[in-house]
C-alpha cells in the first residue's frame, strides 16, 4: 500500500493528484517568493531598444551620471534639503539618503505619495519603496519599479538659482522635458562588489574571475577590503589556509559557490549569510538568523537547541542564574518576567525580547534584558546587571517595558491591557507551567520511563511516544514557530484567544474586501506582520492566498492550542520523583486505551479499511508505502462515549487526520471544531469537525517525514444526523450551517465503492470500498469530507499505529 503525502500543517488538504512534498528548501523559496520578489526568472534588461523621450536608456543612464556628478560638486546637502522641503518631499535621513532623495527628484521629478499609506517612496538601489507606516502593526511594504511622479515645475531655492548649475536644474523643470526612469533588471548582480576566491572550487579560478566581471564585480587575490571570500566547503574540513583564517579574524563571510550560481540565476546579490559554510566554527557560534539560513540547517539547528525559557516561571537559561538557584522575583502578585515579538517586514525586523528580574539566594536581584533574532545571538543585545536596591531594580524594568512597548507595565500584567505601537514590541502572553520541549522527556528518559511503566507494554509505547520531547519539536520547526527562546508551547489562553480572533476578524474583513491590486495587498501584509507578531516565527512572510492562511495561520494556532494543553498535561517530567510518571500522565489524560487483538474481526476490518481506502502516489521518484504496526481501543472520558454515539442516527466509521502532536489533547479534551471557515479544504464547510471516509485523507496528517515514519491514524464512530447537506463548492456564508448543525457531505473526485461497503456493530456503516472516481470531477475536494458542528455526534473509536516507508517506485515495478 502507498500513501499520499501529508502537508505540513493540518487541514491542509490537497486538491490534485499532481501534490508534491515541498521540502524546507522549497518552502523556503515559495516564501522567498510571497515576499514580493520577482520570478526568478527575471527578464535581462535590453538597454538600447528602451526608448525614453527619443533616447535609449544607456543614454539617460550617462546622462543622469553626469547631471550628478554637477550638482554633487556645486550643491551641499544643506541646499537639497531645502530643494526637497519646498518641493513636498521627505528631507529627513542621512546625508547620503538626502543626496540620492534630492538627485532623483531634480532628473526625473517629484514623487507623488504612495498610493496605499500616502508615505513617501525612497529609491533604494532596486525599485522605490515606501517608508510610511500602515498600521500600528506593520509598515508599508508598498514597492515599485514605475512610480508616479508630479507633474508640475520644480520649486528652486534663490539659493540654487544663483547657483553655477542653475541652468542645467533648470533644463529638466518642465514635467514634459523630464526623462523617464526606467528600473529594470540587470545582468550585473556583483555591481560595486570585490570578490576573492580560494581553494579548488568546481570550476577554475580564471573561469569565475571572467563570470564576476561579466556580471558587475571585480576579483582580488586578497581578502583585504573585499566583499566576501568564496571557497570550498572541504576548505573547512581540512583545517583551511592562511587566507580563510585571516578571512575570519577580518570578519568577511566565507561563502559556498552556490552564493555566485544563485546570484548569477537570480540576477540579484544574494543573502551572504545563507551561503555562510565557517562562522560556526567561531566561539560565539553562527550568529546568522535562522530565516537567513539554509531550511536544512535550520532544521538540524531548532531540533538541536535546548529551550531557554520554558514558562512564566522559568529563569532564562543564559542567564546562568538557574544554576545559582535563582527564581523569578514575584511581588504583589506580578511575576517580572516579559517576553515580547516584533515582526515588521517594512523594516525587516523579526526580533524577540526577553526581560526579567531574578531572586538569587543570598545574592542581590537581577536584571536580565536580551533583544535580537532566533539564531543570531552573537549580535543579540543583553544586559545583566546585579541591583542591590529592590526598588530602582523594579523602577528600571518598568521603564524598560514602557521603552520597548509604548505602553504602561502593571495595566498589561493585571488587566491585560495593551494598545500596540508602531515599530514597538507586543507583550507575547505566557503562562505559568513548562512547555513540553523542556518538560517532556528527552531521547535519553525514555527508555528508562518505558522500562519502569507498569502499563501494558503497547500503551507505555505509546505514552512514551505522546510524553516525549521530540514530536513537539518537530511539529514546531515544521511550522517555524521553534524559536528557542521563546515558550510557544506555554502561551496563555488570553493570548490564544487574541489569535484566534484576530485570524476570524481577518477572514471576515478579506471575504468583504472591495479593494484590488496593491491595496489588497497592503491588507494581506497587515494581517501576516501582526500574525507573526503574535504568533513569533523563525520564517515569517506575506500570506497571499486562502489555502496558505489554512496551511500556515489556522492550522498552526491549532497545533499550538494543543500543544499547549499538552504541555499542561505533562508538566517537567524530568524532575518527576515518581517510579512510574508514565502511568500517572495516564491517568491524567483520563481515557481508556488498550490493544486490539490482531486476529479480532474489529483488526481484520480496519486493516481492510486501510487497504482499500488507501492509494499508492508517485511523488517525484519516490512513493511513500504503510504498514500497520498496532491498533488501539479508545474510549475517551471527555466528549461523547461509544454508547451515546450508537444511539445516534446515520452512523459511519470514518478517518480522522492528526499529527502526534495534536493526539494528547484530542484523547484528553475530544475533537475541537476547526477554528475558522475558509473556502479551501479542511475548512470549507466552517467551524466543525471533520472526518473523511479515505484513509489516505488522514494520513496526510499522520506523515510529516521519512526519518520520523511513525504515525497515528484515527478511527471515529462519526453520526451524520436527521439532515444531510451534499456540497461540492465553499457555501458563501457557513453561519446557517453551523447553527442549524446539519451534516455536510463535501463530495470529492473520488469515493469508496458503495457495494463494497459493510455494516459493522449498532448500524454503523464502514464506507470500506475501494476508491473509484466520482461523478464530481469538478470538485475542489479529492475525497469526500463529512462535517458535523456538534462534538456530540463524534466519538473516537480506535487508534492506528503506522509506518511510513519510503519506496523505490522502479524496484516496485519490477515485483
Amino acid at each position: 500500500m502507498k500513501v499520499h503525502e501529508k502537508r505540513s500543517h493540518s487541514h491542509a488538504h490537497g486538491t490534485g493528484d499532481e501534490e508534491k512534498i515541498m521540502t524546507r528548501k522549497q518552502k523556503a523559496d515559495q516564501l522567498k517568493s510571497n515576499e514580493g520578489k520577482e520570478s526568478p526568472k527575471k527578464p535581462k534588461l535590453e538597454a538600447d531598444n528602451d526608448q525614453h523621450n527619443g533616447k535609449a536608456t544607456t543614454e539617460v543612464a550617462k546622462e543622469f551620471e553626469e547631471f550628478c556628478k554637477s550638482v554633487r560638486e556645486h550643491l551641499s546637502v544643506a541646499q537639497m534639503r531645502e530643494i526637497l522641503e519646498a518641493n513636498g518631499q521627505d528631507s529627513s535621513g542621512s546625508d547620503a539618503s538626502v543626496v540620492i532623495k534630492c538627485l532623483d527628484m531634480l532628473f526625473y521629478g517629484p514623487l507623488e505619495k504612495c498610493q496605499i499609506c500616502n508615505g513617501d517612496l525612497e529609491f533604494d538601489g532596486n525599485r522605490y519603496s515606501c517608508k510610511g507606516t500602515y498600521s500600528e502593526w506593520s509598515s508599508c511594504v508598498y514597492k515599485t519599479r514605475s512610480p508616479a511622479r508630479k507633474q508640475e515645475p520644480l520649486k528652486l531655492p534663490d539659493s540654487v538659482l544663483n547657483s553655477p548649475v542653475a541652468e542645467l536644474v533648470k533644463k529638466y523643470e518642465d514635467p514634459k522635458l523630464r526623462p523617464h526612469r526606467y528600473v529594470g533588471v540587470t545582468d550585473k548582480p556583483f555591481l560595486g562588489m570585490m570578490i576573492s576566491l580560494m581553494g579548488r572550487l568546481s570550476r577554475t579560478h580564471q573561469y569565475w574571475k571572467t563570470k564576476i566581471e561579466k556580471h558587475g564585480g571585480t576579483v582580488s587575490n586578497s581578502v583585504v577590503g573585499v566583499t566576501c571570500l568564496v571557497a570550498s566547503p572541504a576548505e573547512r574540513e581540512r583545517g583551511g589556509s592562511s587566507k580563510l583564517v585571516e578571512a575570519m579574524e577580518r570578519g568577511v563571510r566565507v561563502v559556498s559557490e552556490a552564493w555566485l550560481l544563485d546570484s548569477i540565476e537570480e540576477q540579484e546579490a544574494q543573502p551572504l549569510e545563507a551561503y555562510d559554510i565557517v562562522t560556526d566554527l567561531a566561539v560565539d557560534g553562527k550568529g546568522i538568523p535562522w530565516d537567513k539560513q539554509v531550511p536544512e540547517e535550520h532544521a538540524i539547528e531548532s531540533l538541536s537547541a535546548e529551550l531557554k525559557l520554558y514558562g512564566k516561571r522559568g529563569v532564562y537559561k543564559d542567564t546562568r542564574l538557574q544554576e545559582q538557584g535563582g527564581q523569578i522575583f514575584e511581588e504583589d502578585g506580578i511575576l517580572y518576567n516579559c517576553v515580547f515579538s516584533l515582526c515588521d517586514q517594512g523594516g525587516a525586523i523579526n526580533e524577540y525580547c526577553i526581560m526579567q528580574l531574578v531572586k538569587v539566594p543570598d545574592s542581590n536581584l537581577h536584571l536580565y534584558y536580551k533583544k535580537g533574532r532566533v539564531g543570531d545571538d552573537p549580535n543579540a543585545e543583553k544586559r545583566l546587571e546585579e541591583w542591590k536596591d529592590v526598588d530602582g531594580a523594579v523602577k528600571e524594568f518598568v521603564r524598560l517595558f514602557e521603552e520597548v512597548t509604548g505602553n504602561e507595565f502593571e495595566p498589561w500584567e493585571r488587566e491585560k491591557k495593551f494598545q500596540k505601537k508602531p515599530l514597538k514590541f507586543y507583550p507575547i502572553d505566557i503562562d505559568d507551567g513548562v512547555d513540553v520541549r523542556c518538560g517532556g522527556l528527552g531521547l535519553r528518559q525514555l527508555g528508562v520511563a518505558a522500562a519502569h511503566c507498569k502499563l501494558e507494554p503497547m500503551v507505555a509505547n505509546f505514552m512514551k511516544v505522546i510524553c516525549g520531547q521530540e514530536i513537539y519539536k518537530y511539529a514546531l520547526m515544521e511550522m517555524d514557530l521553534d524559536a528557542p527562546d521563546l515558550p510557544m508551547g506555554m502561551l496563555s489562553n488570553v493570548h490564544l484567544k487574541r489569535c484566534e480572533e484576530v485570524l476570524q476578524e481577518f477572514i471576515e474583513k478579506v471575504k468583504s474586501m472591495k479593494e484590488s491590486g496593491p491595496k489588497a495587498e497592503a491588507v494581506w501584509s497587515d494581517f501576516s506582520q501582526r500574525w507573526f507578531t503574535l504568533m513569533h516565527s523563525s520564517r515569517p512572510f506575506i500570506f497571499r492566498d486562502y489555502q496558505e492562511l489554512a496551511d500556515h495561520a489556522a492550522a498552526s494556532f491549532e497545533c499550538v492550542r494543543d500543544i499547549v494543553v499538552a504541555s499542561h498535561m505533562i508538566g517537567h517530567m524530568g524532575d518527576d520523583t515518581l517510579d512510574d510518571p508514565l502511568s500517572d500522565r495516564y491517568k491524567k489524560i483520563g481515557c481508556s486505551i488498550s490493544p486490539l487483538d490482531k486476529d479480532s474481526e474489529d483488526y481484520k476490518m480496519i486493516l481492510n479499511y486501510v487497504e482499500k481506502t488507501y492509494e499508492p502516489v508517485k511523488l517525484a521518484d519516490i512513493e511513500y508505502g504503510i504498514s500497520v504496526e498496532n491498533i488501539f481501543n479508545v474510549e475517551t472520558k471527555e466528549g461523547p462515549s461509544f454508547d451515546e454515539v450508537k444511539k445516534l442516527p446515520n452512523k459511519r466509521l470514518l478517518w480522522c487526520g492528526t499529527r502526534s502532536s495534536n493526539l494528547l489533547r484530542h484523547l484528553h479534551k475530544g475533537f475541537l471544531p476547526a477554528s475558522c471557515s475558509l473556502p479551501v479544504p479542511g475548512y470549507m464547510f466552517g467551524k466543525g469537525i471533520v472526518c473523511s471516509d479515505a484513509a489516505a485523507e488522514a494520513a496526510r496528517y499522520g506523515f510529516t517525514a521519512v526519518d520520523r515514519p511513525e504515525g497515528f491514524l484515527v478511527l471515529a464512530v462519526f453520526s451524520q444526523g436527521e439532515e444531510i447537506v451534499e456540497l461540492k463548492n465553499p457555501p458563501e456564508d457557513t453561519k446557517p450551517l453551523e447553527e442549524k448543525k446539519v451534516c455536510v457531505k463535501g463530495l470529492g473526485r473520488k469515493k469508496p465503492d458503495e457495494s463494497e461497503y459493510i455494516d459493522w456493530k449498532d448500524d454503523i456503516k464502514v464506507p470500506c470500498g475501494s476508491l473509484i472516481p466520482s461523478e464530481h470531477q469538478d470538485s475542489p475536494l479529492e475525497y469526500n469530507e463529512y462535517t458535523v458542528y456538534d462534538p456530540r455526534q463524534v466519538s473516537m473509536r480506535f487508534l492506528v499505529g503506522v509506518k511510513f516507508e519510503e519506496k523505490d517506485t522502479v524496484m516496485d515495478a519490477q515485483d
